[in-house]
């Protein structure tokens, strides 16, 4: 599809859509801070609203690309929104007085995760679509992930000020976060239903579709997507786990079975912020080159980046202390605070993840054609793996009583990513059709 200026409001479109993803995605982070301390848990049990919110891409994906081929993209959207309203909603009612129930919580975090499961399914590839894929399609992921990046930004700083003490914390406390997550889905809503976006999906016929002298093939047929879909299931590894157990183990008491800080997460929701903050100027910085350099070039440098940081962020002692940066929103002044330097090493993977999805799904789907749509679905199925590896994280910490042994989780990760950027992105099946 040709980028022009018919294009410019189903972008924007998208971008309002990305910016949602992120601010209800990455309220289960803050989120497992209230729960730990709200329901007395380990870090294992703190961390299954994640998993359940990731784990709902695993039952969504394949279906949600099934909904996008038969309804379209702006439909799609529309069920998916109203689904995460409800999401949301009982995550919110969990905190009631008369409720105060971890399995409300956990439904809610369920449900919200259908809802980001269908809305990336929509956004990505509609984006690469309008860009007309390869590097241009990829550049308009990456803006994207820009919007992502700022929610994750507002999010940790809104959640890190109304936490506060985490050993005080009580679901309520999020209320107006949850509140806001509220009113931007149904802002989302309304400006969906008035505006008409493309939708490539429902103008194929599958009368249309060229002979494939009697051989049957999919998405799965194209080695680099199946490895594609593994990257991906491994990135949530890395972009999600390094900030929760930062988290996690500043805000954690020094005397707690795997000690911490002790740090007022207020505090530390600042500090956590810079990481989202280093994602999405990684995410600005990449979509400015994304027309110039290829997805594998990018994936390829930050790979080996990540893995050098978060080796520095394992070893380095933890009595040597830098000031950390962080700005407290409600006066506009730069704060700082002393952390371990391996923190901030921690803290410098944001820049390396910042263009890792944008860059995985660009190579996963190059070259499927009318695949797609049911590839889009699959991919976001993978992303359960933030569902799986970030509550093993977590149990490598309670097994270790140390939090910075569990990043072995995030090593294997970016390992593999630096594999599929070099070996596995290749498109080795270029002989079946896919127009």
């Amino acid at each position: 599809m040709t980028n022009n200026k018919s294009n410019i409001l189903p972008i924007v479109v998208m971008y309002l859509l990305f910016f949602m993803i992120a601010f209800v995605t990455n309220l289960c982070n803050p989120m497992a801070v209230i729960v730990k301390n709200n329901f007395e848990m380990s870090n294992f049990a703190a961390q299954l609203g994640n998993a359940a919110n990731f784990i709902a891409y695993a039952v969504m994906g394949i279906p949600a690309g099934m909904l996008l081929k038969k309804i379209g993209y702006r439909k799609t959207a529309l069920v998916a929104i109203l689904v995460g309203f409800i999401g949301v909603f009982l995550q919110y009612m969990s905190g009631w007085a008369a409720i105060q129930s971890f399995g409300v919580y956990l439904a809610g975090a369920f449900i919200a995760g259908f809802c980001m499961c269908m809305l990336n399914t929509v956004v990505n590839p509609m984006l690469n679509t309008l860009g007309g894929g390869g590097n241009k399609g990829n550049q308009l992921v990456q803006f994207g992930g820009v919007c992502n990046s700022l929610a994750a930004v507002l999010v940790t700083i809104i959640m890190g000020s109304l936490i506060a003490d985490a050993t005080k914390a009580q679901i309520a406390d999020a209320t107006p976060a949850l509140m806001i997550a509220l009113g931007v889905f149904a802002f989302a809503f309304l400006v969906l239903l008035l505006v008409k976006i493309p939708e490539p999906e429902l103008e194929i016929s599958n009368s249309d579709n060229k002979a494939t002298n009697g051989k049957k093939y999919s998405a799965f047929s194209f080695r680099h997507f199946n490895l594609g879909i593994l990257a991906i299931f491994l990135y949530m590894g890395v972009e999600v786990g390094v900030p929760t157990y930062v988290m996690q183990y500043l805000t954690t008491a020094p005397d707690a079975a795997t000690p911490g800080l002790g740090i007022n997460a207020g505090i530390v929701g600042m500090i956590v912020a810079v990481y989202w903050l280093l994602m999405l100027v990684g995410r600005l910085l990449g979509g400015m080159l994304a027309g110039k350099v290829s997805s594998r070039a990018q994936i390829t440098g930050v790979s080996i980046m990540c893995l050098v940081l978060v080796l520095l962020g394992m070893f380095l002692p933890s009595d040597v202390m830098v000031k950390m940066p962080g700005i407290d929103w409600a006066t506009l002044t730069v704060m700082t605070a002393q952390v371990p330097v391996g923190i901030f090493a921690l803290i410098l993977v944001g820049l390396c993840t910042s263009v890792m999805w944008g860059g995985i799904f660009n190579m996963a789907v190059e070259g499927l054609g009318k695949y797609t749509s049911i590839a889009s679905g699959a991919f976001m199925t993978m992303v359960c793996g933030g569902g799986i590896l970030i509550p093993l994280q977590g149990k490598l910490a309670d097994v270790f009583g140390d939090f910075q042994m569990s990043y072995i989780v995030v090593l294997v990760c970016a390992a593999y990513i630096l594999f599929y950027a070099l070996i596995g992105s290749k498109n080795v099946n270029k002989d079946i059709p896919t127009e």
